[in-house]
């Protein structure tokens, strides 16, 4: 029982760490698009989402290769439900011939 809520908690933690490091893509490719110095935020971005995500993988872990694999398995699961949260609605794009195509007169 005890060896299943290690596992449980390595998976919440991965889970977290996921969040973190795919909201914080997200995140930053919002801020980046509109930024004067683009390059600065992905370049500091990505040195601190994989700072983050590494540690946690680290300490969340311990040397234990089970806690390790179900970690990832819960960072895999939040690029999941972090790609669905922020998924754009899809509209429907005009051409500029379906745009000029007038209607004929008869």
């Amino acid at each position: 029982m005890n060896e299943m809520l290690k596992l449980v908690h390595a998976l919440v933690m991965g889970v977290l760490l996921g969040a973190i490091y795919f909201g914080g893509l997200w995140w930053t490719v919002q801020k980046g698009m509109s930024s004067k110095q683009p390059a600065f935020w992905f370049l500091g971005s990505l040195l601190m989402r994989t700072g983050i995500v590494l540690s946690g993988f680290y300490f969340s872990a311990l040397g234990h290769w089970e806690k390790l694999l179900v970690s990832l398995l819960g960072f895999v699961l939040a690029r999941l439900i972090v790609t669905r949260l922020t998924r754009a609605k899809e509209k429907p794009i005009c051409t500029a011939q379906e745009v000029s195509h007038a209607p004929q007169s008869r």
